[in-house]
């Protein structure tokens, strides 16, 4: 069976097709490409799960590509990583603030008695799965680091 998401996908990338958008066709196939590379890889078929983390993996790329582009100063090429992670962003759940992410980090530090920067191992593996795709890993991490003095 597939997913709700890559159904979205491919009936996004005929609308983009017809609509003459080109930016979004490519940045829809590449989407698509991962998603086929990866299900080939684990001989399985994707959850909409998996999808999310893709996404969430191409945005990082976008994320360092773009950093890499103002420090060579190619703001043109940067731009264009710019445009292709809007995209990408369009198709990830609303992302958790730092307020919502403090809050759960509280709870988890709560539930799992940690009380130092040593215990960031019983708090990161209960704390991800629930942010996977919501948040971003980096930020979660420095809100650990932060409330477990690190």
């Amino acid at each position: 069976m597939e997913s709700s998401l890559k159904t979205k996908l491919n009936d996004d990338l005929k609308q983009a097709l017809r609509g003459g958008d080109s930016l979004r066709c490519s940045v829809i196939r590449m989407l698509l490409s991962a998603m086929n590379y990866s299900e080939i890889a684990r001989q399985a078929t994707l959850t909409d799960s998996d999808i999310l983390g893709i996404i969430a993996k191409e945005i990082k790329q976008r994320k360092e590509s773009i950093e890499a582009y103002k420090s060579a100063n190619r703001p043109e090429l940067a731009a264009k990583e710019e445009a292709e992670m809007a995209i990408l962003k369009a198709y990830l759940p609303e992302q958790m603030s730092r307020d919502e992410i403090m809050s759960l980090v509280k709870k988890i530090i709560a539930e799992t008695g940690a009380v130092g920067p040593r215990d960031k191992n019983k708090v990161m593996p209960k704390l991800m799965p629930m942010v996977k795709g919501k948040a971003d890993g980096q930020e979660v991490n420095a809100v650990v680091n932060e409330l477990l003095g690190g």
